[in-house]
């Protein structure tokens, strides 16, 4: 005798907090708002003045004033520093003459590029790497403790092979570097302009943290895992969908990157 089963087909309950979640209506001018802050703020010129037309808003910036900063940001990460250095210093002097740690951060990582350059090769000649930590880093060093220590470490990467380096060490060479300088060069950018120096969803993202820990601290009622509705937390893949606006990328997947951190995307309809 054969028996057949049917899969069921009941909705899961949702939780009462997602519930009242699902309740709420956010504005859309407050949602177009953030993500605009934010796609001026980062440096996403080229998205900012697609979104602007997608939503049919004003940008609150000149979206062409943001491309000396993504000049900037774009030749850190390729790790073209005297570039950067000379740009920066073309928007203003103080920003870096004001800012001795951020100088000295982007002086380290010119460094960090002049030594990957020359232990790339079996007989690399280290004297560039040499000459520019005398004459730029040592004088500096003594000024701070933290000076000293970056400098010694980073001049460490000379003694130990690149493929067997402690974290530490290893840390100096990876592209995140690059990145957090970057991100710390366009704050400060954006502090001598008169902005804010970061976008306003990093500021929303750590207050909504803040708020889950103490609600779970006070044993609130609580989902296990809160999510913030976005696509890539469903989506390995990170892929869109077509009625993804112009957004996609980095508002999303800095989002995520808060979140994850403990603290660079909602769909515009």
């Amino acid at each position: 005798m054969m028996t057949s089963s049917t899969a069921s087909t009941t909705t899961p309950t949702k939780h009462p907090f997602e519930r009242r979640v699902d309740d709420v209506k956010p504005s859309k001018t407050d949602i177009n708002f953030v993500i605009m802050d934010y796609l001026i703020n980062e440096g996403y010129p080229s998205a900012a003045k697609k979104f602007a037309l997608e939503a049919n808003i004003q940008p609150t910036e000149d979206v062409a004033s943001i491309q000396e900063r993504v000049e900037i940001r774009n030749a850190i990460h390729a790790g073209d520093i005297q570039s950067a250095i000379e740009k920066i210093n073309e928007l203003g002097s103080q920003i870096l003459d004001g800012n001795a740690p951020l100088h000295f951060a982007l002086l380290r990582l010119q460094l960090v590029e002049l030594i990957r350059t020359c232990t790339s090769s079996p007989n690399g000649d280290i004297t560039p790497a040499l000459t520019f930590a005398t004459t730029q880093l040592a004088p500096r060093a003594p000024t701070n403790p933290a000076f000293l220590e970056d400098l010694e470490r980073t001049m460490a990467l000379l003694i130990f092979p690149p493929d067997n380096l402690a974290p530490s060490l290893a840390a100096l060479l990876d592209p995140n570097l690059r990145k957090s300088v970057a991100n710390s060069v366009n704050e400060a950018i954006l502090v001598n302009q008169g902005a804010r120096r970061e976008a306003r969803i990093r500021n929303i993202v750590r207050l909504r943290t803040w708020a889950e820990q103490k609600a779970r601290e006070s044993k609130k009622d609580l989902p296990v895992k809160l999510y913030l509705g976005l696509d890539l937390e469903g989506e390995e893949n990170g892929s869109a969908g077509a009625g993804t606006s112009a957004t996609s990328g980095p508002l999303q997947q800095d989002t995520l990157m808060l979140e994850n951190d403990g603290n660079d995307e909602n769909e515009s309809t």
